[in-house]
């Protein structure tokens, strides 16, 4: 099964608490970090895909060491494939991959500085950190993160981020830090769909 996530954010402090950016309601960085792994880990396998969307960790005020991100990405199940965010760089990859632990005989992290392109569900799935303003487009979504708590209006643009607003046009409401299936991509495009469908009437 292959999900998507998006603006983990691991260690940073600033998005504690309420905010319009990301709000984050938690006590410290620490509880913050454990629910994203406990969610990430309660819908994952060990067989499983994830796709991060970028910014896998940041502090500003106390940048998190790549031994440290490397510590919490251990804890994750499943394979794991980056997208280049903004607040990623290349020696964190550099270093991911010479202390990759492995996943049965292959590679548990795979990487990409800009983007990829998968088919899922008769779907082409646009992979970036940035959302891209595609224009008119058939069986094709972008999923994306970097805006965190907003959302762009065509609903061929999925925000996959934790911090998604888009998350609550799910039926079913998720744990905090959940990555996203195909199933779930399609139902938050679908009520999007509607959404706008209604708006232009």
């Amino acid at each position: 099964m292959i999900f998507f996530i998006a603006d983990t954010h691991f260690f940073h402090s600033d998005l504690l608490g309420d905010n319009q950016f990301a709000p984050r309601l938690f006590d410290s960085t620490a509880a913050m970090n454990q629910a994203m792994i406990n969610a990430w880990n309660a819908r994952v396998d060990d067989n499983d895909v994830v796709y991060h969307l970028g910014d896998i960790a940041m502090n500003p005020e106390n940048v998190p060491t790549n031994a440290s991100v490397l510590a919490i990405l251990v804890q994750l199940h499943g394979r794991i494939t980056f997208i280049k965010g903004n607040h990623d760089y290349r020696a964190l990859f550099k270093f991911l991959h010479q202390n990759d632990p492995g996943w049965h005989g292959q590679d548990k992290f795979k990487f990409h500085d800009v983007g990829t392109i998968i088919k899922a569900d008769h779907r082409q799935l646009f992979l970036t950190h940035y959302p891209m303003m595609m224009g008119i487009v058939h069986q094709v979504l972008n999923l994306h993160g970097h805006i965190h708590n907003s959302s762009v209006y065509q609903e061929e643009n999925i925000n996959v981020g934790v911090d998604s607003p888009e998350r609550a046009l799910l039926p079913d409401p998720l744990p905090w830090g959940s990555p996203l299936t195909v199933p779930e991509i399609e139902a938050i495009y679908q009520a999007k769909r509607a959404a706008n469908a209604k708006n232009r009437m």
